[in-house]
């Protein structure tokens, strides 16, 4: 044990641009949830969308079902398990719990999000808005873009540039896949991204506010006692 401090998982440098771009995020789930309260039906935007999407050929629809699989209970615990294992390897256990804190409170918070929103989709019992597997994959991709951010050391623009594009590759390609199985409008796909993108950057900053005011408290404990040990030789 060497005594110092585990990395952080958010930058200080990232802190700013993440905390603006999450109050943004906020808002967009915020207007559609009230847009597409109680609705069963697609959004002209979405109905678009779709259509520029629909009729993929075979391949494509493997493609999809199988990026689907990476939001399923099986497929997203393995996707967990294998990435807080390299966060341990790589000696980031902050970055170990913010994928697993991480990616519950994002799935916990679309599942909320649905239930009080009331969109439907095939169906008064299928709830649509936010894409859980949408917000799950960003999530996960956020925080993989994070450790590489500390891990190499990327300044604000570096790091925020990766961030943003690993967000964007992780969501469209799972939002992507649940609008060509027709299991999500677009708008629904939207909203899961940016559920992820207020959701992670708040519980990493969390999460590194807790773990450095554990230890300060912990120095300030070996501190106290080196000065009461110091007191009684002098004695």
């Amino acid at each position: 044990m060497t005594g110092r401090p585990a990395p952080a998982v958010l930058l200080p440098s990232l802190r700013v641009w993440l905390g603006l771009i999450a109050a943004l995020a906020a808002l967009v789930v915020v207007v559609l949830g009230v847009l597409y309260a109680d609705a069963g039906r697609p959004g002209r935007v979405d109905a678009r969308i779709r259509a520029a999407v629909e009729g993929v050929g075979p391949l494509w629809r493997h493609v999809a079902l199988a990026t689907d699989f990476l939001g399923e209970p099986v497929g997203a615990a393995t996707l967990v398990v294998a990435t807080v294992t390299g966060c341990l390897l790589l000696r980031r256990p902050r970055a170990a719990v913010l994928v697993v804190a991480g990616a519950g409170i994002t799935v916990g918070t679309a599942t909320l999000l649905k239930h009080l929103v009331g969109r439907t989709i095939h169906g008064d019992e299928n709830l649509s808005y936010p894409s859980g597997h949408t917000a799950f994959a960003t999530a996960l991709a956020l925080v993989v873009a994070l450790l590489a951010t500390g891990r190499f050391g990327l300044g604000r623009t570096a790091g925020t540039s990766l961030v943003l594009a690993a967000a964007l590759v992780a969501g469209a390609a799972m939002g992507w896949a649940q609008v060509v199985l027709g299991a999500h409008y677009p708008t629904d796909v939207l909203g899961g991204w940016c559920t992820a993108l207020v959701v992670i950057p708040a519980t990493a900053w969390l999460i590194d506010r807790t773990a450095d005011r554990r230890g300060d408290r912990t120095a300030d404990r070996r501190g106290d006692g080196t000065a009461g040990a110091g007191r009684q030789e002098r004695r």
